[in-house]
C-alpha cells in the first residue's frame, strides 16, 4: 500500500487498472476527462487496451461487445455524455453484461456548466434509458471512495452480471486528496459460462435482448425483476453520522454528504441533536437506514444539488412518516455548512436553542 496525492478522476483511472480492467473506451468530457487521459498512458503497459471512439454512443456499444467476452471494461463521461449513452445501457442490461460506467456530474440541463451537480439522479436511479432495468449505482463522497468504490464497482458487476455506475460529481473528479492505494486480492472466480469466446466443439452461445414472444418476454423480466429484487436485498450501503440520538436528520451524498458531517458537528456546539445518514448505494436505495428512525425523529432535510430528486426516496422510505424538506444548490454552486444549519433551524424553528 502507499499514500499518495491525487486528482480523483485518476484515482478512478489507478484503481480500474487494480481491478484487473482492460478495456477503456470513452470520449473526451469535460469534468471527467482525466479518466480517459489517464487510463490511455498506463492502461496499456499493464496489457490492457484504451480507445477514443467516434462519440459517447460508440463508446457504450463498444463496451457492449467488450462485455460479451467476459472482459472488464468501463467507460467515464460526465452528463450529457452519459444521456447518449442511455440506449446502450438498456441493451447492456438486458443482455447481463458486467461493465462499470463512471458519470463525473456537471450541471444542466442541455449543455448546462461544469460546476458540480447531482442533477443526474433520476438519471442513474430510475433506468435513464427505455423498459424495466436497474443500475447498481454508488455514490463516493471522499478520494478513498473513489479507489475503493471503484473496485468494488468491478466485483459488483461480475457478481451480478449488472452494470454499475459510479456516480460523482465535477468536485470530486478534479480535487486533488490524498489516497491509499491498496493492493486489492486477486479477482474472485465468477461464472463465466455464458460468455462469447467463440463455440468450437459446443453449442453457440447468443447473447442479445430481443424476445421473439411476449411470453418470452415476460419470462425475461420476470427473471430480471428476482435478481433486481435480491440485490436489493442484499446490497443496500450506507454511512451514520451521529444518527443514533438525533431528533433531526440530515440526508445527503456524494460532496454534499461531507459538507453535511461539518453541519452536524455545529449544530451538536449549539445544543441541536442532528445527524446524517448518508446513502452509500443510490440504488439500491437504502431504506434500512431509515427503520430505526421512522418513529423517533422529528424532522428531515436532504440536502442536493438539484431541484430535489432524491428526496423522493427519503419520503418513501420514511412512510411519510415525518416532514421533509429540501436544501438545494444549482448550477455548480456548492452549499456551506453554516447555510445548512441556517436552513435546519428555519425549518424547524430551532433558533432558541442556540448557546443551551
Amino acid at each position: 500500500m502507499e499514500r499518495v496525492l491525487m486528482k480523483g478522476n485518476e484515482i478512478i483511472g489507478e484503481a480500474a487498472i487494480r481491478s484487473g480492467c482492460k478495456l477503456f473506451f470513452g470520449y473526451p468530457i469535460t469534468p471527467s476527462t482525466e479518466v480517459i487521459e489517464y487510463l490511455s498512458k498506463h492502461l496499456p503497459p499493464k496489457g490492457g487496451t484504451v480507445l477514443q471512439a467516434e462519440d459517447e454512443i460508440g463508446a457504450i456499444n463498444m463496451c457492449y461487445g467488450a462485455a460479451c467476452t467476459g472482459s472488464r471494461v468501463m467507460t467515464a463521461s460526465s452528463s450529457p455524455g452519459v444521456s447518449l449513452k442511455q440506449e446502450g445501457l438498456s441493451y447492456s442490461a438486458a443482455v447481463e453484461l458486467p461493465m462499470v460506467i463512471v458519470n463525473i456530474n456537471r450541471c444542466g440541463p442541455g449543455l448546462g456548466g461544469l460546476g458540480p451537480a447531482q442533477s443526474d439522479y433520476f438519471q442513474a436511479v430510475k433506468g435513464g434509458g427505455h423498459g424495466d432495468y436497474r443500475l447498481i449505482v454508488l455514490a463516493p463522497s471522499t478520494a478513498q471512495e473513489l479507489y475503493d468504490f471503484t473496485m468494488k464497482a468491478f466485483d459488483l458487476a461480475d457478481q451480478y452480471r449488472n452494470p454499475v455506475m459510479i456516480l460523482a460529481d465535477g468536485f470530486l473528479g478534479q480535487t486533488m486528496e490524498p489516497v491509499v492505494l491498496k493492493n486489492r486480492p486477486e479477482i474472485p472466480e465468477f461464472d463465466r459460462s455464458w460468455v462469447v469466446d467463440g463455440a468450437k466443439g459446443r453449442k453457440k452461445r447468443i447473447l442479445a435482448s430481443y424476445s421473439l414472444t411476449n411470453e418470452i418476454g415476460e419470462a425475461n423480466n420476470l427473471r430480471w425483476e428476482a435478481k433486481y429484487n435480491n440485490i436489493q436485498e442484499q446490497q443496500q450501503h450506507w454511512e451514520e453520522f451521529y444518527a443514533e440520538d438525533a431528533e433531526y436528520l440530515l440526508v445527503s451524498y456524494g460532496t454534499t454528504g461531507r459538507i453535511c458531517k461539518s453541519t452536524v458537528i455545529n449544530a451538536r456546539k449549539k445544543g441541536i441533536k442532528l445527524g446524517l445518514i448518508r446513502p452509500i448505494t443510490l440504488w439500491p436505495y437504502p431504506e434500512k437506514a431509515f427503520t430505526p428512525y421512522k418513529d423517533k425523529v422529528k424532522g428531515i432535510v436532504t440536502v442536493e444539488l438539484n431541484t430535489g430528486q432524491m428526496i423522493e426516496d427519503v419520503k418513501l422510505a420514511v412512510d411519510c412518516k415525518m416532514p421533509v424538506h429540501l436544501y438545494r444548490r444549482q448550477g455548480g454552486m456548492l452549499p456551506t455548512e453554516d447555510e445548512i444549519l441556517d436552513f435546519v433551524e428555519e425549518q424547524f424553528s430551532l433558533l432558541a436553542v442556540e448557546g443551551v
